[in-house]
Formats: structure tokens, sequence, C-alpha cells
């Protein structure tokens, strides 16, 4: 298998590097976490116009038709220059758009940069089970009619539109009775509470309050929805692999880099050998997550749903542990100076801390790939 990325892959790689190195820089970026928007108009822009809010979205629709390989080296760009802007929000939405059918002019504002999306899923008892909820969905003449409250809705208070997984029937931890709708956020009833993370991303909470649905905003057929959720949260953890590889990418240099300059007892800390074993390790753990991030990408594809679903799990499982191993190691080789705000090691620490337990952690991805039919020789057992 070639696991070299094609010409355009690549180019879209550089001019997303090119255009960090030169306009969104480490304190280029601590000034627009610190500022009130917590996001930069500028930046979306720019992203727009290189092309990156148009990669994901069918050609139909007036977008490059990109895959998740495709993708990968954008999520990977991301996570090493440490992107606040809502982008892996809004193609996380896009995805549901694209499964669902029939939202061209939704995704031909999302290509254009237009629009921005936000993906509700997540509740106050749901932890990593997206299929856990509680907001209801009840059918009147109209339409629907939306209750519940949905949280850490990444982007949300950003996001022009928001994607919300709401229950029609079944039960509350059910595959089946789950509906999907697209409303705008400036909805009635709609409520939305932003706040800034841990890792300097913006969030919300968002409650739902008697909204009014049209039928027209549902996503799929009602009660329907559990193979599209399934396979839109399969793509944003894929995404998200291929972020956290960026910045643990990013963290492995700086910590290098350190280790070079750093010196003690008259010579550079990184020639001491304990410290060189444990960047080594850090290396394995790196090239791991590479190697699995990688065959989710391209599995993402894949006609077998099971075949999809054990490569994600099994990469977001991998990623996750090497994401904490590097992470914490890349903050006690800086020492204290580690976990200060001025130092860039400490804002890529926090972001791979989010991502771990960001759709999914590694038991509940664990758990996913051991439920896989297969795993088990049930004959044998």
């Amino acid at each position: 298998m070639d696991f070299n990325f094609n010409e355009e892959q690549t180019q879209f790689a550089d001019a997303l590097k090119r255009w960090i190195g030169r306009d969104y820089g480490f304190e280029a970026r601590r000034a627009i976490i610190q500022s009130e928007a917590g996001v930069s108009d500028a930046a979306w822009t720019t992203l727009a116009e290189l092309g990156m809010t148009a990669l994901p979205v069918p050609e139909e629709h007036g977008g490059f038709n990109g895959n998740a390989v495709d993708m990968f080296v954008v999520m990977q760009e991301l996570g090493r220059g440490l992107v606040v802007e809502p982008y892996f929000a809004t193609v996380f939405g896009a995805e549901f758009l694209r499964l669902a059918g029939g939202q061209g002019a939704l995704l031909e504002q999302v290509a254009g940069g237009e629009l921005k999306l936000a993906c509700a899923l997540g509740e106050r008892q749901s932890r990593h089970d997206m299929f856990d909820i509680a907001t209801r969905a009840e059918a009147n003449a109209d339409g629907w009619t939306i209750d519940g409250e949905k949280k850490v809705v990444l982007h949300g208070a950003e996001a022009g539109m928001l994607v919300v997984s709401a229950r029609s029937g079944g039960e509350q931890r059910g595959r089946d009775g789950v509906s999907l709708f697209v409303l705008p956020l400036d909805t009635p009833g709609i409520t939305v509470t932003g706040y800034r993370t841990l890792d300097g991303q913006r969030a919300a909470d968002v409650r739902f309050e008697n909204v009014q649905a049209p039928r027209a905003s549902m996503l799929g057929e009602a009660g329907q929805g559990g193979e599209l959720l399934d396979a839109a949260l399969d793509y944003g953890a894929g995404l998200l692999c291929a972020e956290a590889l960026g910045a643990m990418e990013a963290i492995f240099a700086a910590t290098l880099d350190y280790l070079k300059t750093r010196q003690q007892f008259g010579a550079p800390i990184g020639k001491f050998q304990a410290l060189q074993h444990r960047m080594a390790d850090m290396y394995i753990h790196l090239e791991q997550a590479r190697s699995m991030a990688m065959l989710a990408a391209v599995k993402l594809a894949s006609s077998d749903v099971t075949e999809r679903r054990r490569a994600v799990s099994a990469a977001k499982y991998r990623v996750n542990q090497a994401a904490r191993f590097v992470g914490q190691q890349a903050v006690q080789l800086h020492g204290g100076m580690g976990v200060t705000d001025e130092l860039p090691a400490a804002h890529y620490f926090k972001r791979l801390a989010t991502i771990e337990l960001t759709l999914g952690d590694s038991d509940h991805h664990l758990a996913r790939f051991i439920a896989q039919p297969g795993f088990v020789d049930k004959a044998a057992a």
C-alpha cells in the first residue's frame, strides 16, 4: 500500500503550513484566544480562500469532494498549528448533511465559508455514549417540538446552524428512535451559553425549550438516524486522530529542540542517556499513532460498517494513549516551564488532553472495539 500523499494533498498541507507560519503563530493564537470572540473572522476567511471549507463538500455543491485521507492532511496541519477556529465543528457537521442528502443549499454555504456548523450531541448523562439521548422530539401538526439540553457543544455559540440529535422513540440509550435535525442558532426557544475550554477552544451549553422544528429541518427519516449518527461520529473521531497526530509531532519537535538547548552540568540535557530513552519511547508512541490514524482514514470509506467501526475505535484508542504519554513526557522533560502559559508545550498538552476525551475516551473505544463481530470466537468461548 502506498502511504505517500498525492500532489494535491501535499499542496493543501503546504498552503496551510505557510499560512500558519506567517499569520497564525503562537503569539497570534494567544491573542485570538484572549479576545472576546475567541476566534478570528480573518482566519476563517483565509481558511475559506485556501479551499479548506470546500474540501469535504461534494463537487455538485461547490466543493472538492475530498475524502477522509484528504481531510487527514488538513487536520494534521491544523493540529500542528493549534488552530482554534471552528473548522472541525463545521466539517463534522457537514458530514451529517452529506450523509443525509438533500442539503445542497447548506453545503454550498459551508463550501464558500458563509456558514459555520456545530454538532449538539452530548448530554450531561451521556459522557462518551452519543446514543444516550434524553432530548425529546415530539411530532406535531407542523413538524416537531424539541425539548432538552446539550452540553459542551464545540463552537456552539459561533455556529450559524446546529446539527441536533433527539429521541423521537425507543429507549434512552437505544439505537432505534434517534432523529437528527439541522436548526438555525436563532430559532426561538434555543438558548446558548458559550465559554472557553481548557485548551483555548470555544464550546457552549445549548438548551431547547419548546423549539418548533419544521419537517424540512430533519436529516433523513424520523427515528432512523442511528446509522447516520454512527457513521458521522466515526468520521469525527478519525479527524480528531489526525489533529492529535499533528499536535504530537509539534510537541515532540519542541521537546527535542529544548533538550538540545537546555544546559545542565555544562552540557545539553539531550546528551543524558535517560532522557534519550524517554524521547525514543515518545517517538515509538508517535509512530504507532500515525499508523493507526492513517488506517482509520482509509477505512472510513469502507462499505463494511464493522471494519470501519473496528479501525476507527482501534485508532482512537491508540491515539488517545499516545497523546497522553507524549504530552505528559513532553511536559516533564520541559521541567517547570512545561506547564506555563508562555510555552507552546503547555498548550499542546492541553489540546491533546481534550482530544483524548472528545468523541470517546480510551475505555469507550476499547469496549466498542471488543463488541464488534468477530473479536471473540463464540464457538470457542
